[in-house]
C-alpha cells in the first residue's frame, strides 16, 4: 500500500506527531485539526474503510476504541467527554482510505454532527 497516505505515516515515509503506537494501532495529531484535540487512530495493517473489516479484524476494532479510551485520558478530554468519528465512504467525506477513528475534544460538540 505504498500510495496510502495513512501506511506512508506508518511506515515512517511520512513524519506524524506521534502520541501513540504499538504493533495494532498508531495514534497522531491530526495536520488539521476541528477541535482543540483532535487525534487520528489508524491501524497499522491497511483496512480501507469499515466496508473492508472481517471477522477476523473484530479484535482490532476493539483495540481502536480502546486506545480512543486511552488517548482522551491522556490528553485529559476524557472526563469532560470527546466524540469518536468514524467516516466511511464518499459522503460521509472519508478523505483517505484507510480505516482511521477521529477522537475530538477539548471543546463543547454541537449536534447534530453533521
Amino acid at each position: 500500500m505504498d500510495e496510502c497516505l495513512f501506511c506512508r505515516i506508518v511506515g515512517g515515509a511520512i513524519p506524524a506527531d506521534v502520541v501513540f503506537r504499538d504493533e495494532q494501532v498508531l495514534a497522531f495529531r491530526d495536520i488539521d485539526p476541528r477541535a482543540p484535540v483532535h487525534i487520528l487512530i489508524i491501524p497499522v495493517k491497511h483496512v480501507a474503510s469499515t466496508n473492508d473489516l472481517e471477522k477476523e479484524d473484530d479484535l482490532l476494532t476493539g483495540k481502536l476504541l480502546r486506545t480512543a479510551r486511552q488517548v482522551a485520558q491522556e490528553q485529559g478530554i476524557a472526563e469532560s467527554g470527546y466524540r469518536l468519528v468514524v467516516n466511511t465512504g464518499p459522503d460521509s467525506m472519508q478523505s483517505v482510505a484507510h480505516l482511521h477513528v477521529h477522537v475530538l475534544g477539548g471543546r463543547r460538540m454541537g449536534w447534530p454532527p453533521g
